[in-house]
């Protein structure tokens, strides 16, 4: 896999005192490939085509993954803090562990992926489609989810403190446990939400449109 890098990859000229290693567009090679713990930190890899491949444990942090095609790709323990995955298609990955603080997601595409026990705090994750996402236990805390979709999610025991989530779609979503304290709520949709034990929403027991101003 070295090798393929070497020979695929272009460097081009940045002020970063270390230089980025470009795979804008590979398509090919790199799908289903075993890249466990591989250090690819501040790597292009816009529109990279890495479904299937396994990147448990793997340095992405600061990574320009925009575009990319990460269906079904194993990323459990993946750092990914400060990368740019702007419109990735995430469906079924497991990012179970991840660390996706600070990370760039808008608009990206993580229908049923496992995010369970992921750091996602201060990520930006507007107008992100996370249905039916397993987002268990995660570290949501200063995320933007403005717009997002997490119907039918499972956020059961996350941190959602001082997460903005204005015009969010929960419709379903399992909210038991969940920490909303100082979270931005306003015209979310929380219809059919499962609202147990949550601490910090002003109407705990309210269903369907919150709106709290």
């Amino acid at each position: 896999m070295r090798v393929a890098f070497t020979v695929l990859a272009r460097r081009p000229d940045v002020t970063d005192r270390e230089p980025r290693l470009d795979l804008t567009g590979v398509v090919l090679g790199l799908s289903g490939m075993d890249l466990r713990g591989a250090n690819l930190s501040n790597t292009y890899l816009d529109r990279a085509s890495l479904n299937r491949t396994d990147l448990s444990g793997a340095d992405l942090s600061e990574a320009n993954l925009y575009g990319a095609n990460l269906g079904i790709a194993i990323l459990r323990g993946a750092n990914l803090r400060g990368a740019n995955m702007h419109t990735t298609y995430l469906t079924g990955a497991d990012l179970t562990e991840a660390i996706l603080r600070d990370a760039n997601l808008p608009r990206a595409i993580l229908r049923g992926a496992d995010l369970t026990r992921a750091d996602l705090r201060d990520a930006d994750l507007h107008d992100a489609d996370l249905t039916r996402a397993d987002l268990t236990y995660a570290d949501l805390t200063g995320a933007d989810l403005r717009d997002a979709d997490l119907s039918y999610a499972d956020l059961s025991g996350a941190d959602l403190t001082n997460a903005g989530l204005t015009n969010a779609d929960l419709r379903g979503a399992n909210l038991s446990g969940v920490s909303l304290i100082r979270a931005d709520l306003g015209r979310a949709n929380l219809s059919g939400a499962d609202l147990s034990g949550v601490t910090g929403l002003a109407q705990p027991r309210a269903v369907g449109r919150c709106d709290r101003g």
